[in-house]
Formats: structure tokens, sequence, C-alpha cells
């Protein structure tokens, strides 16, 4: 509360909070407004649908059920996420945007700039399969068969208009989250995000309400929510420290003593894209056994997914799933911490960790501590994708509230929720302290 009233008495923080909550709502009301050429009839019954979980359902936990909708952000801010991730991935083959990344705020504008261009281009790609795909009722994404044309006036000119549509409200999303983080406070794609998946608990929490027993299973979930709560928090803050020591430096008559500083590893070093690349991949099966043949061969594959990897209650599944989050736990860390080049950083500018020689013995100890911190994060972040689900599964049983719920109320969600909230109100508490400071100094002077 003290922080709140600091927020209100300084004016430039104030402006900053207020353009950041303005930015907010007029994407919340984006996420309404209707796109033109749509039967909104057919869109009803397939948000009807989608609560029944699917591909669908994690779908749009990023898009604020806007997808659902077909309103303007349908997309999202996943068009330009996946475009930074792709990009970030291209920087480690592409010599070019190598050189990008070691040339500052020049190449960061070049390379934002490119991200910028995926994303129109990704955006393109997935408005028009939605289009499509949508035409028929959405096919296997609702989680059900259903024969919904939700473009009734199917036509190459009623294409170009909703592709275009979905487009420029992507685009005009990625602007909004750039305004956010120049104008605003904290990190707009984030935010965004954060925007997103927290308007989706109000309905998943009334739907453990509604079931039988709703008040005792309420109860018990938010114990158990609490619970995850705290650690989510301790996961997020935590760090394993690397002292670093510099040595002494001679410039011109002056000698400067070394300085001791530290390397901060999170335990969670790859945050929520883990639980987002694994549950794309074990969902793309599911995409794909929409196109097998209904009879022979197709239907043994199609009746496997679909017991197998398109159940949340299946441990298979839940295997399969805690597998794929561990892995990609690995590959994220490796993407973006680079010991090999954070060894030659600390070589370059004359330091060293204490007991370790600088060069390749430095690059073989970070190393090894990045994979022994790496591999408690990462499971970590498998429980915390998997518990709630099949808490919220048990606790409501099998029907359409069971994979709609456990995707609005599980691990992705609130580990996106209290990452965002954590970084937000260190650049607050960072901005309040900006401002202790400055107070300070005109005091003295």
């Amino acid at each position: 509360m003290s922080r709140i009233g600091n927020i209100i008495k300084v004016p430039d923080l104030r402006n900053k909070v207020l353009f950041t909550l303005m930015m907010l709502v007029i994407y919340r009301f984006g996420c309404y407004v209707p796109v033109p050429g749509i039967d909104q009839n057919a869109v009803s019954a397939i948000e009807d649908q989608a609560r029944e979980g699917g591909v669908l359902a994690f779908l749009q936990l990023f898009s604020g059920r806007a997808l659902t909708r077909f309103s303007l952000f349908a997309l999202g801010i996943m068009p330009y996420i996946t475009a930074s991730i792709i990009m970030q991935i291209l920087a480690v083959v592409i010599p070019k945007l190598q050189e990008w990344q070691q040339q500052g705020a020049v190449g960061q504008r070049k390379t934002t700039q490119w991200t910028r261009y995926v994303t129109i281009g990704i955006s393109i790609l997935q408005s028009t399969g939605l289009v499509f795909l949508f035409h028929n009722g959405g096919g296997g994404l609702t989680g059900g068969q259903s024969n919904l044309d939700l473009v009734p006036g199917f036509s190459p000119a009623i294409v170009l208009l909703i592709v275009l549509t979905f487009t420029a409200g992507s685009a005009l999303l990625m602007w909004m989250g750039e305004l956010i983080t120049t104008r605003g406070i904290g990190n707009g794609m984030s935010l965004i995000i954060f925007c997103s998946v927290v308007s989706g608990l109000p309905s998943a929490f009334s739907a453990v309400y509604a079931a039988e027993n709703g008040a005792v299973k309420l109860a018990i979930f938010l114990a158990f929510f609490l619970v995850l709560l705290v650690f989510v928090v301790f996961i997020e803050l935590g760090q394993r420290r690397i002292p670093v020591q510099f040595a002494k430096r001679v410039v011109g008559r002056r000698m400067y003593s070394g300085q001791s500083t530290y390397i901060p590893l999170k335990v969670n070093q790859a945050g929520v894209v883990p639980i987002i690349f694994a549950s794309a991949v074990i969902n793309l099966p599911v995409l794909l056994s929409q196109v097998l043949p209904s009879d022979g061969w197709g239907a043994s594959v199609s009746n496997f997914i679909n017991d197998y990897l398109a159940d949340t209650r299946n441990l298979v599944y839940l295997a399969f799933l805690g597998l794929l989050i561990v892995g990609f736990a690995y590959f994220y860390t490796a993407i973006a911490f680079d010991p090999v080049q954070q060894a030659d950083n600390l070589r370059k500018q004359g330091g060293f960790i204490p007991g370790i020689r600088p060069g390749p013995q430095t690059e073989h100890y970070l190393s090894k501590v990045l994979n022994r911190i790496t591999l408690p994060g990462a499971i970590f972040v498998a429980i915390l994708a998997i518990a709630p689900t099949v808490l919220v599964s048990y606790l409501l049983g099998p029907g359409a509230a069971n994979n709609g719920a456990a995707y609005s109320i599980g691990g992705t969600s609130l580990l996106i929720a209290v990452g965002v909230a954590l970084e937000t109100m260190k650049q607050v508490d960072s901005q309040l302290m900006m401002r202790n400071y400055e107070g300070f100094l005109s005091s003295k002077s």
C-alpha cells in the first residue's frame, strides 16, 4: 500500500501507470470488437465448444478469449512472441544476426525491425489458416466435431478482408506493447499476455464453484493455489550467484583496486517458454490427426492420439508433457545463456572466478553449474504445469469444464502472472528509488 501511495505522489510515475492501464483497457475493448464477415451465432457455438478444451483452449489462453470471439485482437500477441523466439534461435546459426547482437543499440534496432516483419508474415499465415479452418467450424481445434460455418459468405474478397483485419489487429497490438514499454511502466508484451491470462481466471473459478460441492472444491483449490503461489515466487526469485573478481587496474598514474561482483544464474532461466513450446508440440499431433483418413490406419492413429495425447488426465499425456518441458527448458537455457561467450567476456574484462582459471576451465565450470541448477528448475516447471491441471480435472471430473478450466487456472497461467507481476514491481521499485535519489541529491545541493 505504501508503494501505491508513493506512485500516486510522483506525477511522472503516476502518468506512466495511468498510460499503461489505458492501453490495457483499449486492448480488452479490442478483444470484443467483432471482425466483419463473421456469423456471430456460430461464434457463440464455437465459444461453448472451446470450453471442452483441445488446442483452441490453449491458444485462447494467450488471446484473452478473443480468438473464440473472432474479434480484432484474435491472434493476440503470440505472433510477435513467436517471431521473437524465431529470431533468437536464428541468431545462433546466422552470423549476420550474431553481428547485430554485438553492435549494441544499432544492432538491436535492426533486430527489432526484422522481428516486426516476421510478425506480420506469421500473422498473415495464421489468420489465413484460421479463416479456412473456421469456415468448416474449427475441426478438431474446439475439442469436438462441428459443422458450423463462421464465414457464411466465403469468397476471396471476404477472406482478404478478414485476413487484413486480423493482421492489422496484430500489428496494432504489437505497436501498443512497444508503446507501453517506452512510455508506460513494465514490459508491454508481457503485460498484454498477463492481462490475457488473468482475464480468464474469474470464469475458471466460477466453473469450479458451479460444480457439485463447489464451495468445498473451490476452497481446496484456492488453498493449493496459494501454496503453489509461494513456491512460484520462491523459484522465480531463486538465483545461484557465482562470485567474480576483477584484477587491479592501472589508469595513468593511479591504481584502482579490483572489484568483486557475481554472475546471477536464475534457477528458472527459461521462464514459461518450455511450457508454451511443449504444449504446442504435444498438440501438433491432434491437429495433424484431423487430416488423416477416417478409416483403416488413419482411424487407428486418430483414436490413439485422441485417447493418449488429447486427454489431459491420461498418464501418457502427463508424462510426455513433463519430458517435453524438461527438454525445452535445457534447450532454451542453452540459447539464453552461452557459457563460452560469458567466459570470453570475463577474460576480456580482466575478471575471473576465484579458484577457476580463465578460459576453457571457466567455460566448463559455468556449464556444469548451469546444468545443475537447470534440472531442479525444469522439474519444478513441469510439476507446475501438470499439478493444477490434474487437480482441477479430478475436482470437476470429465466434461466441458475439465480442460477449459484446467487451462485457465493451470500452471502456465500462474507462472506467467507471477513472473510478470514480479518484474513489473521491480521496475516500479527502481523508478521510486531513482526519484528518492534525485530528492536526496537536490536537497544536498
